[in-house]
């Protein structure tokens, strides 16, 4: 222990145990491989508490769409007319790891929703049981894809994600909930 006042040293998180439970989470947007929001992933990928599972897809069509600032939103809205079948990636995810994760796409703030989503593993052509997605919130989902044209994309790609704005580039003055409800408003 270090003289009187000062702090203790810090610590990196210990390895989570290799029995662990984890959560296959499906990812669509920017927390996937070349994106944005990555980094995060590549994070948990150190200590441990996330591993690349594989290609994946929606076993069903869900809507995939941009919402303000190029911001990629897949709506629970199953059997719409207008979307696709969305690729995305899928990892292997520790409880500590769904904690960041949650935190970062605002799940007690309103932003996102981590709910349940049938996905099928491209190279196996099976489904993967019990998988999570982060949905964008039921609060403005339908608004969302009514402000879309209710017109979906099959993939974030980089052609679709053209014009994304990071988070600390976007203005400050506004809640994301906010920047979503002026979107939404807006003429498209």
């Amino acid at each position: 222990m270090g003289a009187a006042g000062d702090a203790p040293a810090e610590h990196p998180p210990s390895p989570p145990p290799a029995t662990a439970k984890r959560t296959l989470v499906f990812t669509y947007g920017t927390l996937k491989r070349g994106f944005s929001n990555h980094a995060l992933l590549q994070d948990l990928f150190l200590t441990g508490d996330a591993s690349f599972a594989g290609a994946a897809a929606t076993a069903a069509p869900l809507p995939l769409v941009c919402g303000p600032y190029r911001v990629p939103f897949l709506l629970n809205l199953p059997g719409s007319a207008g979307c696709h079948r969305v690729k995305g990636e899928l990892y292997s995810v520790t409880a500590r790891g769904l904690a960041r994760l949650d935190e970062l796409e605002g799940v007690s703030r309103g932003h996102y929703e981590r709910l349940p989503v049938e996905v099928v593993v491209a190279d196996e052509g099976a489904a993967a049981e019990g998988a999570v997605a982060y949905y964008a919130h039921r609060g403005y989902a339908a608004e969302m894809w009514a402000r879309s044209g209710r017109r979906g994309h099959a993939e974030y790609s980089p052609a679709v994600a053209a014009g994304y704005v990071r988070r600390v580039d976007r203005p400050q003055g506004q809640t994301f909930l906010e920047q979503i409800r002026v979107f939404v408003s807006s003429q498209s």
